[in-house]
């Protein structure tokens, strides 16, 4: 049996708290930053070329979506103010991020507690 792929219904743009509102077909709804989302790229320049190769996104606190580009019927192209536009935000890697999104941020934190880094 295979797995439901849940697709957004919606995404709303929320330019002045900085933050990306995802819409699911039952109503149920995150928002997302656009800090959150950035250094969470699925992009190989962040995530890397396998386990443990991941790189510490650093300074972007501020950073802001400038665009959303749809890529097919199966994710999104998120560009953003520091230049960064590559890796697809697929369906399924989105809903983790949403899903995930309390976990995934404070081991972030922690990750920059221990480089000794800031946002």
């Amino acid at each position: 049996m295979s797995e439901q792929i849940l697709i957004p219904t919606d995404l709303k743009l929320h330019r002045q708290s900085r933050t990306l509102e995802i819409i699911y077909s039952d109503q149920e709804s995150y928002t997302l930053s656009f800090e959150y989302l950035r250094v969470h790229s699925p992009s190989a320049e962040v995530r890397g070329h396998g386990t443990g190769s991941e790189v510490l996104q650093t300074g972007k606190k501020n950073v802001i979506l400038t665009a959303i580009e749809p890529v097919g019927n199966y994710a999104l192209k998120l560009h953003y103010s520091d230049k960064h536009d590559s890796g697809l935000y697929t369906w399924p890697y989105l809903n983790d991020l949403c899903i995930k999104q309390h976990s995934l941020w404070q081991d972030y934190l922690d990750r920059l507690d221990a480089a000794g880094a800031s946002r």
